[in-house]
């Protein structure tokens, strides 16, 4: 079985839907601050059924020690199964997990993965993992250099798990946006995932001026890339449209902050996971799928 590794891009695949509506600041969140104008999302005809239920895993910052809290949807509201959590705090996202049931109905399954990057790994793997972020956003570069590279080494590269990634503006000012576009432009050349590798690799926090046209393009360079493709592409805005729609995508989820992930299990199920947790707590959470 073929694994997509981060040279090499194939089509996203539209799979479910879930959604969040969790404004509670947390250190391990950045939360939305300019909201982004855009047009129609884009649509997408290739979609698998709905899953059959979703689950919410909401931890700002718990150790593993300290128990998993999960909230349930089947068809409706069920709640169950929480540990070391105040049951107050899965009262209150009631309202959210009810709401996700209705934008399944309103918006279909495909608002989760369309408008999104091509697959990291096995198309076949059981489990999908969707990561909404931002390249400036701190806590998403935490989650690359302390949590990625674990789940790429235990799960993607065995074949257990693949990776869409979705982009979701949340740092004010232009940087971000033309980051999450050169990405795109790269992609055209087949290197999305290695030029996302290679914002991380460089990332010099948030809004300090490391995001310009000339480092953009000596990535691209170092990547060797087509230059006049690549510049086409980006003087183009070709791909603003679909950066603005995912964006759309997060806000009709209810997501507010990045980095923020949905995990779609081998039975259709979904589940959210706030914020950039600990490698120990993504692994509780895609065990406890793969052992259905």
């Amino acid at each position: 079985m073929a694994i997509l590794k981060p040279d090499s891009d194939d089509e996203t695949p539209n799979f479910f839907l879930e959604k969040d509506d969790d404004n509670k600041k947390n250190l391990d969140f950045h939360e939305e601050s300019e909201v982004i104008n855009s047009s129609e999302p884009l649509t997408d005809s290739t979609i698998k059924k709905n899953p059959k239920k979703t689950r919410y895993l909401h931890m700002p910052s718990i150790a593993l020690g300290a128990g998993i809290a999960i909230g349930c949807l089947v068809l409706g509201i069920f709640l169950a199964n929480f540990i070391g959590e105040d049951n107050s705090q899965l009262l209150a996202e009631i309202p959210t997990i009810t709401n996700v049931e209705k934008q399944l109905n309103v918006n279909g399954p495909d608002v989760l993965v369309k408008n999104g990057s091509p697959i990291l790994g096995s198309v076949d793997a059981p489990i999908t993992l969707i990561e909404f972020g931002d390249y400036q956003c701190t806590y998403c570069k935490r989650h690359f250099d302390q949590t990625h590279n674990l789940i790429m080494k235990n799960y993607v590269e065995t074949n257990k798990v693949k990776i869409l990634f979705k982009d979701l503006i949340v740092t004010p000012g232009k940087d971000s946006m033309h980051a999450a576009h050169a990405t795109h432009c790269a992609k055209d050349q087949g290197m999305y995932w290695k030029y996302h590798y290679m914002l991380y690799n460089n990332w010099e926090g948030e809004n300090t001026g490391w995001v310009t046209t000339d480092n953009l393009n000596k990535f691209a360079k170092n990547l060797d890339l087509d230059m006049n493709k690549f510049s086409k592409c980006m003087s183009e805005n070709k791909w603003m449209e679909l950066i603005t729609a995912s964006k759309r995508d997060a806000n009709t989820l209810g997501i507010t902050g990045t980095p923020s992930f949905f995990l779609i299990g081998p039975e259709n199920e979904l589940e959210k996971i706030h914020g950039a947790q600990p490698y120990d707590i993504f692994k509780v959470i895609l065990d406890s799928h793969l052992k259905k």
